[in-house]
């Protein structure tokens, strides 16, 4: 009988450990959402009341895109299928940034606002942690035998058009946070300091940092930057999947802080974020390994 050693996946007990962890954390994120808002409102969180509604657009967006992702790819992975490095690496940025949204985001240190999440803290710990470990398993395992066949032309064009769709982001955030300075407050602040203080430092001290090291990367590693280009992609398409959602629910429910301005610019960037990831996906090919 002959033994083949195949690591195209690590060790078994990588393999087989980080399929468990997706699974169970695909799990954790279905009950979460079930108990939350969306469903049960079991779970009350440390917020303004009218926070629920970007709640409920983001436990719609773990139930039915980000649970499937994690369960699928733990699936497969136990199945050894390629398509599990592709799942997996798509979700632990997005998990990271939704466990300190819903942890850390919270107001706890106002009078204001009662709430039960903290007994559901190891749920989260869980997550984050589990995110941790997919990501590493995730990086050291993807596939290496890839070519990138990007025309200098069209790369060019990329590179100036992308940061400009980063630096509107960055704008909007940039522009409250100088109205937070000058005047003490901003749209929504007042109910929820502690969620705008998390949000604003997270994208713009890492997720638009990650983006333009993304495109930097393109240029001098082409070759082997295709694991952080799914990485970034991952996290900006199902966070902005999650956004839109979020604005669709405040539309729905009559919030006073939504404005339709923003939902139009967060469609139009995703619609962007998807061209973007079509484009880098049609310029890398998978060689013999």
């Amino acid at each position: 009988m002959k033994i083949i050693n195949d690591t195209t996946f690590g060790n078994s007990f990588e393999r087989i450990s980080v399929a468990i962890i997706s699974i169970a954390t695909g799990i954790t994120l279905i009950y979460l959402a079930i108990e939350g808002p969306l469903l049960l409102q079991n779970i009350r969180y440390k917020s303004a009341d009218i926070i629920n509604n970007q709640i409920v657009g983001q436990d719609i967006i773990n139930m039915f895109i980000l649970s499937p992702i994690l369960i699928v790819g733990g699936v497969t992975l136990f199945l050894r299928k390629r398509i599990a490095q592709y799942l997996l690496i798509s979700t632990p940025l997005y998990l990271i940034y939704f466990v300190l949204s819903y942890t850390l985001g919270c107001e706890w240190s106002s009078s204001k606002y009662t709430g039960n999440s903290e007994t559901y803290t190891f749920y989260f710990l869980f997550i984050l942690v589990s995110s941790l470990v997919i990501l590493l398993y995730s990086l050291s395992v993807f596939p290496k035998n890839v070519v990138s066949t990007f025309r200098k032309k069209g790369l060019i064009v990329y590179s100036i058009l992308f940061p400009l769709f980063i630096m509107i982001f960055a704008s909007m955030w940039i522009k409250e946070i100088q109205e937070v300075m000058t005047t003490g407050t901003t749209r929504a602040y007042d109910i929820a300091p502690t969620a705008f203080w998390v949000i604003r430092i997270f994208d713009l001290g890492f997720t638009i940092p990650l983006g333009f090291i993304s495109i930097y990367l393109l240029w001098v590693r082409p070759n082997t930057t295709y694991p952080i280009q799914l990485m970034f992609y991952g996290f900006f398409l199902t966070m902005i999947i999650a956004v839109d959602t979020m604005g669709i629910m405040m539309f729905v429910k009559n919030d006073p802080t939504f404005m339709i301005r923003d939902l139009i610019v967060f469609l139009i960037l995703a619609l962007i974020i998807f061209t973007g990831f079509l484009y880098i996906l049609r310029n890398y090919k998978t060689t013999q390994p």
